[in-house]
């Protein structure tokens, strides 16, 4: 039953992956130059409507080998890369729950952990493409963060300073960032969204580690960009939110060891 529940997750992943990389699209475009999209998928180059067999996760990219089916024009890794993610994302944190042996708490955080997965990983698309984090969803990141928090804690019986800590340290390090080099090193977003992912962790050592994750990724992912173009800019988004689901996947193998010290 347990792997049943971790299938039905990927394949919601999928599907979600899909979904908001095309709201994703629509929202940039509706802030752009106001247009308005119908309530069908289209090809953003021909304007061709999707058949529903287009527009099966991962499956119809790789079927049409990232093209559209009538212009031939190409699709993109956006919408690829933003369904194995978030299906990724959801496989991940499926495993945060057994539900033979869950609790209604356990249950009401889980439904929030999901809600704060897919808030991330459409942070991680958007800023990913448009070097931006919509403050609508990042201020929902934080209010998800908080309520897993907040009843984490209730389910605990104690306050989790830890988790305040982790929330302290990676959103600190990455506002006095922001403010030394006045928006240059990292956007104004970026400290709001690691204080929401150290919150979401609930450990300073999980939140330092998902710091070096972050950092180290996006020096290798982005250091032959960088090399080629000095003004190049590195939206750490989409590599906060890839360390979040890293650490989070780890967390038990990453703490084990210190909790023996």
């Amino acid at each position: 039953m347990q792997i049943g529940f971790h299938i039905l997750m990927t394949i919601v992943g999928a599907l979600f992956g899909s979904f908001l990389c095309c709201q994703a699209r629509r929202l940039r475009a509706r802030e752009l130059n106001h247009q308005k999209f119908g309530p069908r998928s289209i090809c953003l180059h021909c304007k061709h409507q999707l058949r529903w067999y287009e527009n099966i996760p991962i499956f119809s990219w790789l079927i049409q080998r990232g093209k559209c089916r009538k212009c031939g024009q190409k699709i993109g890794l956006l919408e690829i890369l933003s369904e194995i993610g978030t299906m990724l994302a959801m496989l991940i944190i499926s495993t945060s729950i057994d539900i033979a042996l869950a609790s209604p708490l356990d249950w009401i955080i889980f439904a929030f952990t999901v809600l704060l997965t897919l808030s991330l990983c459409f942070l991680a698309i958007y800023d990913g493409a448009y070097g931006e984090l919509p403050s609508l969803i990042l201020t929902f990141s934080v209010i998800c963060a908080i309520i897993i928090y907040v009843i984490s804690c209730i389910q605990d019986s104690a306050f989790n300073l830890d988790a305040l800590g982790g929330a302290l340290l990676l959103g600190g390090l990455y506002l006095i960032l922001y403010l030394v080099s006045k928006g240059k090193w990292v956007g104004d977003g970026d400290w709001i969204l690691a204080t929401t992912i150290g919150l979401a962790l609930g450990s300073t050592w999980l939140s330092l580690i998902a710091l070096f994750v972050a950092n180290f990724s996006a020096c290798i992912i982005m250091s032959p960009s960088a090399i080629k173009s000095k003004s190049h800019k590195i939206y750490f988004g989409p590599f906060l939110v890839l360390a979040f689901f890293i650490v989070f996947a780890l967390g038990d193998f990453l703490v084990s060891p210190f909790s023996m010290l």
